[in-house]
């Protein structure tokens, strides 16, 4: 059961791939912050149909919650934009390695000092040369 939950991940991550290439096509025919609207759109009303036969929680202590955790949206929604300017450019594979990097890399530095309320693990030795190799990989990658 365990397994589930990397599996599910995994998945998502293959949802991203696809995404990327769609939100791409759909920003090069209708423009990009148009595009990103349609996306975001889209995905609202398909989150609000979940939470309207689905939810169980409390949606109104959002007014309860600490403001900087409202910004998980906006992010979201840069990260769409952001997918919508560079596929087209350098393809779904390029951008979504460094999307994976961008990831990693700040998850360790948010590991490390344990922002956001997470617990702190340290970044040791062996970890900033992974790190490194990670950066050096996304730069073989695109360098032609």
């Amino acid at each position: 059961m365990k397994l589930i939950f990397p599996l599910l991940a995994m998945i998502g991550g293959m949802a991203l791939a696809v995404q990327s290439q769609i939100n791409g096509g759909l920003g090069r025919k209708v423009g990009v912050i148009e595009g990103s609207f349609i996306s975001f759109f889209i995905g609202t009303l398909a989150l609000l149909f979940i939470l309207i036969f689905f939810g169980r929680g409390e949606i109104s202590a959002i007014s309860t919650v600490p403001k900087w955790q409202l910004l998980g949206g906006l992010l979201g929604a840069f990260f769409v934009m952001v997918q919508v300017i560079a596929v087209p450019k350098i393809g779904v594979s390029a951008a979504l390695m460094a999307v994976i990097v961008g990831q990693i890399v700040l998850g360790a530095i948010i590991d490390h000092f344990g922002l956001f309320g997470g617990t702190a693990h340290p970044i040791d030795a062996r970890k900033l040369i992974a790190l490194v190799l990670l950066l050096f990989s996304l730069f073989l990658y695109n360098s032609k």
